[in-house]
């Protein structure tokens, strides 16, 4: 299932989202992003008068797996410094859940998460 099938991504645009940072512990992978949110989300508020959707920080959370592969460390990844002197490390290119878990791409690699499940974290 394409996360654009899944419901909490309804009004969010991973395409035109920017990650932010990850990282992995024993319990969780964290992916923050600065999130493209259209008026269908639930999440949705007035755009900032230089945005034309709104953005907001949220990280999506993936707990009770048993691995992740191919997670690749942030310290080696060279970013792209925006105007806001902000680092933002491109989209995520794929976010698939699969009868194993999930599978994503981007900047942080081609990512297998086994077992588990996913969560949003608002924080802006």
């Amino acid at each position: 299932m394409d996360w654009r099938e899944m419901k909490m991504f309804s009004g969010i645009d991973l395409n035109d989202s920017f990650v932010m940072s990850w990282n992995l512990s024993a319990s969780e992978l964290l992916i923050e992003l600065e999130a493209s949110i259209w008026p269908d989300s639930e999440l949705y508020l007035a755009p900032k008068s230089n945005e034309y959707t709104c953005y907001r920080r949220i990280t999506v959370v993936f707990i009770g797996f048993t691995e992740v592969r191919g997670l690749i460390d942030i310290a080696i990844i060279e970013g792209t410094v925006d105007p806001d002197g902000t680092t933002d490390y491109c989209n995520i290119d794929t976010f698939l859940k699969v009868p194993s878990g999930f599978l994503l791409s981007g900047s942080f690699g081609n990512v297998e998460v086994v077992g588990g499940h996913v969560q949003l974290e608002v924080n802006t």
